[in-house]
């Protein structure tokens, strides 16, 4: 489909009717499953939380062996923020997956559906991003999806192409493909409606967009995250009225961020970037508990559910826990960095566990010698505040020169050192009078 795509057309209410009672299913011609589309069968649903209607995607899967043609599968981000998180990776690792079993996988840019703002598991109005806004994240959102997904052989979309086009008429159409009944069933609209939280009239024009988007794309698949299945199975209704084959749907779940409890989040700094340095990465991997690790395995890791399994027998034997983790830390800087980043980082992360001092720390300026270290640890930018450097001293995670500062009264001499807050914050430090 080219760019600046035509909006297909919209059916009569009578032909809508028609198409979703003829086209509820898969043609009747049935395809055998072959070994291979079995084992891709097997791929696809590794680490899935659901999909959706799993014997239709065997079909599929199924014709597309027997045709030669790939499947359409399409993933659609919206740009809300300018960088990823590891979070974000778990839907673009399945993507990559299918595409190294030969389909055509889109990467759809939400640029039209980011000025309206997705409701999905919000308790309160999302604001839409400004044109001026959405262009800026867009720049780099594919260039950091590329670590992920082959760009080569990924299909780049922006849903302004045919969104653009329908105009008033075309969203008044739209709209009346479904009711507010139908809405309603969200589980957050609906959570809100109870709770008395304002719900704008808008909102409801977002999961028919996201559908309209799969029409526009002939989408065989779709995947997103568990809180998009409402939009998703809108976009397989959609597809009815409009005469396709419906698609299937794939949810993946959501990565819980280090803390091991709430989902990988910038806001609440429980988050690994996949484009921070080799030797941050690698230490917030190994970060995370022993348990967790295995979580990570099968959201992010490309090795085999078989070696994944004898990893985590070969633990549960007794084997060291470290190294499975220390494995899994590596391939993930790998994946974003390159093999060299990610043995280096691996030293790093030994020296520093040994007391040592990291190669590549920052440098920093300050003056008013002498200075209250309290003060020091905020100028530099190590504590957010002096009453965090005040804590961090009581629990005994701020050194100078490698020793242990207690004294929350210390004042800092002119001269050169280097100053450390707990495991992985360092700089060194010139001060001057």
């Amino acid at each position: 489909m080219d760019k600046n795509t035509p909006a297909p057309d919209l059916p009569s209410a009578t032909a809508a009717a028609t198409n979703s009672a003829t086209n509820s299913a898969l043609p009747v011609t049935k395809f055998p499953l072959s070994d291979a589309v079995q084992e891709a069968l097997a791929v696809a649903k590794r680490g899935v939380d659901e999909l959706l209607i799993e014997s239709e995607f065997a079909q599929k899967l199924a014709r597309s062996e027997a045709s030669g043609v790939p499947l359409r599968i399409k993933l659609g981000l919206d740009p809300t923020a300018p960088d990823l998180h590891l979070g974000h990776t778990v839907v673009l690792n399945k993507m990559r997956q299918l595409q190294n079993l030969g389909h055509q996988v889109i990467f759809l840019i939400g640029d039209f559906t980011s000025m309206i703002g997705d409701p999905s598991g919000r308790n309160a109005t999302r604001p839409p991003l400004t044109r001026e806004q959405i262009e800026q994240n867009a720049q780099t959102y594919f260039k950091q999806a590329s670590l992920v997904l082959d760009p080569e052989k990924t299909e780049i979309r922006y849903n302004s192409e045919w969104c653009d086009q329908l105009g008033a008429r075309g969203m008044i159409q739209l709209a009346s493909r479904y009711t507010v009944a139908r809405m309603m069933e969200r589980d957050d609209f609906a959570k809100r409606f109870k709770n008395g939280t304002p719900i704008s009239v808008h909102e409801f024009l977002y999961p028919l967009m996201q559908g309209y988007d799969s029409v526009a794309l002939k989408s065989d698949l779709e995947l997103g995250g568990t809180d998009q299945k409402f939009n998703l199975l809108v976009g397989r209704e959609l597809q009815k009225d409009w005469g396709q084959e419906p698609q299937c749907i794939l949810t993946m779940p959501l990565l819980e961020g280090l803390d091991g409890v709430d989902k990988m989040s910038k806001s609440k700094n429980n988050y690994i970037g996949i484009t921070e340095p080799a030797n941050t990465m690698f230490a917030k991997v190994m970060s995370i508990s022993d348990t967790m690790m295995w979580r990570y395995y099968e959201l992010l890791s490309w090795r085999s559910l078989d070696e994944v399994a004898n990893l985590k027998q070969a633990v549960a034997n007794g084997a060291n826990p470290r190294d499975a983790k220390v494995a899994i830390a590596q391939e993930i800087v790998e994946r974003f960095h390159s093999r060299q980043a990610a043995e280096d980082a691996l030293a790093d992360f030994v020296n520093r566990s040994k007391g040592g001092i990291p190669d590549d720390i920052a440098e920093i300026g300050v003056t008013g010698a002498p200075l209250g270290v309290a003060q020091l640890l905020k100028q530099t930018g190590l504590c957010a505040s002096t009453s965090e450097a005040m804590r961090m001293i009581d629990q005994g995670g701020v050194r100078i020169d490698g020793t242990v500062i207690s004294d929350k009264a210390l004042k800092a001499e002119a001269s050169t050192f280097v100053l450390q807050v707990g495991k992985r914050k360092f700089a060194r430090i010139t001060l001057t009078a």
